[in-house]
């Protein structure tokens, strides 16, 4: 019994021994293994054997991309303006021994350059620069910082600038100066309106009178059309039936008080061949009368039996005495209606104000 004391305490030993032997390195893990405080190796993901009491993990790393965010740090600009820019860095350990052996905190060391770098890059902008070149700045600052954190086994995927935040006096003036951008743009636009409107408005009244004066030209013409149109078919129907004198001047005399009709007539003069029509109708009465009257014998030798030969014989009194009469009432009735023509006319010049014309008194 006492003979199997030792065996176990070696055979625990042994276990000990092998399980500090072994080494489960997890996925996205690197560990360097030193020796003797010497690096020998670093360990992959996986099952791992060092030599128990010779062999130790110096550090252990992350291989996976991480995220680094700094305080708020004070930069002025090129015009001698504070402000405070807040950063972002993405970067990733690619080579656990530089990372290690390189540099003695890669974490302060990213953080102290990122922030030089920031302040030779924003040196040399002005403010209204710095607030709309944050690309600029991005692509700036990680050129800088991949370049020198490379030797130490980290590289650097991405910079973002988070915040930039100006003084409160700046920023007061900054709204000051949106606001009045704002409010011109706003007036601009209201003025762009205002002058479309217009032009808009213009043209379309342009369009109306154009589409006006066409249809007033198109009226026009289309009356003129029919003026001549019925000129022209009064014309036929005179030629046609083939008016006398007494119908012409019968529609003359009728016209006549037709003239002194209407507001715009505020002198009318009667014309001058009034009495050729006058005269007109006088003889085409007296025409009528004298047609009436016999002026041979030819009708006594067709109702006479005799074979006496034809005497020539004047007209018949009587007759002659009714046509006379009758074409002395004609010329009666003509200038009575002359006389009522000028009555007209007065009357007419009266209602107006205008004085008489001395034609009309002859």
């Amino acid at each position: 019994m006492e003979s199997a004391i030792p065996l176990i305490i070696l055979a625990v030993l042994l276990v000990a021994v092998a399980l500090s032997a072994i080494r489960i390195v997890p996925q996205a893990r690197a560990y360097n293994i030193e020796r003797f405080g010497r690096f020998i190796r670093t360990l992959d993901p996986g099952l791992n054997f060092i030599i128990p009491g010779v062999d130790r993990v110096n550090t252990k790393f992350d291989l996976r991309e991480q995220v680094f965010t700094s305080r708020p740090q004070p930069v002025i600009t090129e015009d001698n303006l504070v402000v405070n820019i807040d950063t972002v860095l993405y970067y990733q350990v690619t080579q656990p021994k530089a990372a290690a052996y390189e540099v003695a905190n890669y974490i302060q060391a990213i953080d102290q350059l990122t922030v030089t770098t920031l302040r030779n890059v924003i040196g040399s902008m002005d403010l209204e620069k710095t607030l709309t070149s944050r690309e600029e700045i991005n692509t700036r600052l990680r050129g800088v910082l991949d370049e020198t954190t490379g030797k130490w086994g980290i590289r650097i995927n991405r910079v973002e600038i988070k915040a930039i935040d100006p003084p409160p006096t700046i920023k007061e003036a900054m709204e000051k100066q949106m606001r009045a951008d704002r409010d011109k743009r706003a007036a601009i636009l209201h003025a762009e309106g205002e002058r479309q409107a217009r032009i808009l408005k213009a043209e379309g009244a342009r369009q109306q009178a154009i589409l006006e004066a066409q249809g007033d030209q198109q009226a026009a013409i289309l009356r003129a059309d029919g003026e001549a149109k019925a000129i022209e078919r009064v014309f036929q129907a005179v030629h046609t039936n083939n008016a006398d004198a007494k119908v012409l001047a019968y529609k003359y005399l009728e016209t006549l008080p037709s003239l002194a009709e209407g507001e715009g007539n505020t002198f009318w003069v009667i014309p001058g061949e009034l009495t050729e029509a006058v005269k007109n109708v006088s003889h085409a009465f007296a025409g009528d009368a004298a047609m009436s009257a016999p002026s041979t014998t030819k009708e006594q030798a067709q109702e006479g039996e005799s074979d006496r030969p034809a005497q020539i014989t004047g007209p018949d009194p009587a007759r002659a005495s009714a046509s006379a009469q009758a074409a002395q009432e004609a010329a009666e009735a003509a200038e009575q209606a002359v006389a009522d023509a000028r009555d007209d006319v007065r009357k007419a010049g009266a209602r107006l104000g205008t004085p008489p014309d001395p034609r009309e008194q002859e």
